[in-house]
């Protein structure tokens, strides 16, 4: 006997649901029985689109929280019901699985909540080419599967052991090789890197692709239990230990990344960690690429430094960034890259440098911007700090109410965005305008981003994977950006 589960009514029900890197929710709400049921969807939609027939098999992996081990064995267990192999790659970056998983042709499935706090997790799928969009969510919502009788208790826990896995090295060495081979051997020599470890996945790669490259590595902040560390909302701890570090050790830089590796944070020689929308400016040039796709919510020295032929705008999350980097190649460029503002970067083309070629991974990469930035420091001579002088100076600052409900968020916005475009600058003038004077631009590409005449940015957006309002900030000194969101996140706080 089966059971039929129309995924739509369940996420519905749950309360996961897909957001800008897959589906997410509580670690209580995705139940073995969801986690399942989601992944069976996934397999018969590639399945339904030609992607998958016949016998086949995909690659499972993990970040470090709790439940990853319980969601990958429900996840297994439905590769292994659909009559597919779990090919399991054990706790990896997501990048390193995706790459495996390009390299192999082989469609993946991540189980992490990336930055977000360990009582919540999720799934992140790819198919053979790579992240699945928003049309492909679109499709795997409305997909029916069905479920055996007896094979989930009452909690929606399984009744019994998923099947056995064990963990096959190649999809690590793969990702590692992938920096090794394509860098020269001591291209790091002589400079001091910290690698702050806390519970990123790849926090022993990180020491050992540095390390391999000829740096001299030094291991911080090594933790047992999960740190949800979010590269746009850094926390004051993490400010105030990389300025300790550098100043212990007298390192040249400070790495580090979220749970599950996809988003970096590098700090300069002061301890100062980089904005992920300006670091990403810095690897576009290592990598000469002449097509560059970013959110609307980054950083507008992108336009402003004029070093790009082609810059192409787009909604906030990978998938939008994946397809602007589809279009820009349509377009004609030939090194087309993008960021987000988490500092996640991604490569669309394939680039080669000193007659060696670095394969494109059109998703999230923590790794890349890493060691561009730091060689990128090399070839020109500077530190780190010196290279963001470089920049035309603006500056970014962002942060996020917690616990702030997605329906009351979008309620808040819509005050301020009716479709009347003078009524809409009277209303955002009447909540910021005694901070920031009179509105000069309105852009709804993504939530609400507002210029003002002084060009000062205000973006407004609910996130789009947890129950938080974001609000990004622009303006001519980090200390302006800084003080911009106290303000803002003040005046949204009166909306909860």
């Amino acid at each position: 006997m089966e059971k039929s589960i129309k995924i739509e009514d369940l996420m519905g029900e749950s309360g996961v649901k897909f957001g800008t890197s897959g589906a997410r929710g509580l670690a209580t709400e995705m139940t073995d029985e969801l986690c399942y049921a989601v992944t069976a969807a996934f397999i018969q939609y590639l399945e339904r689109t030609g992607e998958l027939e016949g016998n086949g098999a995909l690659a499972v992996g993990g970040d470090l929280r709790p439940s990853t081990g319980r969601i990958m064995g429900a996840a297994a267990q439905a590769v292994s019901d659909r009559g597919y192999t779990p090919v399991y790659c054990g706790r990896l970056p997501s990048p390193a699985l995706a790459y495996y998983g390009l390299a192999s042709q082989m469609p993946t499935i991540m189980v992490t909540g990336s930055h977000i706090p360990d009582d919540r997790n999720g799934i992140k799928y790819t198919r053979k080419k790579g992240e699945i969009l928003k049309s492909d969510e679109a499709g795997i919502k409305l997909e029916t599967v069905a479920v055996p009788d007896g094979l989930f208790d009452a909690q929606g826990m399984l009744t019994a052991s998923p099947p056995p896995l064990e963990a096959i090295s190649e999809a690590v060495k793969m990702y590692v090789d992938r920096y090794l081979d394509f860098f020269s051997g001591n291209c790091l020599k002589g400079k001091k890197i910290g690698v702050y470890q806390h519970s990123a996945v790849g926090r022993y790669l990180m020491v050992k692709i540095f390390s391999g490259l000829g740096a001299e590595v030094t291991p911080i902040g090594f933790s047992k239990v999960f740190v949800p560390v979010d590269t746009e909302a850094i926390r004051p701890e993490d400010v105030t230990a990389a300025e300790q570090w550098v100043g212990k050790y007298g390192f040249d830089a400070i790495v580090s990344t979220d749970g599950d590796s996809d988003r970096p944070l590098i700090s300069d020689e002061r301890g100062k960690w980089l904005r992920g929308d300006v670091a990403g400016i810095l690897v576009a040039v290592y990598l000469g690429a002449d097509a560059v796709v970013a959110p609307v919510s980054c950083n507008t020295a992108l336009e402003k430094c004029g070093w790009f032929d082609s810059v192409y705008r787009t909604r906030i999350g990978s998938p939008y960034v994946i397809e602007g980097m589809e279009n820009a190649l349509k377009a004609g460029s030939q090194r087309v890259v993008g960021y987000e503002a988490n500092g996640g970067f991604l490569t669309a083309s394939n680039i080669s440098i000193g007659g060696k070629t670095l394969r494109a991974l059109p998703t999230r990469d923590a790794l890349i911007v890493h060691l561009a930035i730091l060689l990128l420091s090399v070839k020109k001579g500077k530190s780190i700090s010196e290279l963001m002088s470089d920049l035309p100076q603006r500056f970014t600052y962002s942060n996020r109410l917690k616990d702030f409900p997605t329906a009351k968020s979008l309620q808040a916005i819509k005050k301020l965005r009716s479709g009347d475009a003078q009524k809409d600058r009277r209303a955002i003038e009447a909540e910021f305008g005694s901070h920031f004077g009179r509105v000069s631009a309105i852009d709804t590409t993504d939530g609400l981003r507002m210029t003002f005449q002084n060009n000062e940015v205000v973006h407004l957006r609910p996130s789009g994977n947890a129950p938080e309002f974001r609000c990004y900030n622009e303006a001519d000194t980090t200390e302006r950006a800084l003080k911009m969101n106290e303000i803002c996140l003040e005046i949204m706080s009166q909306w909860r």
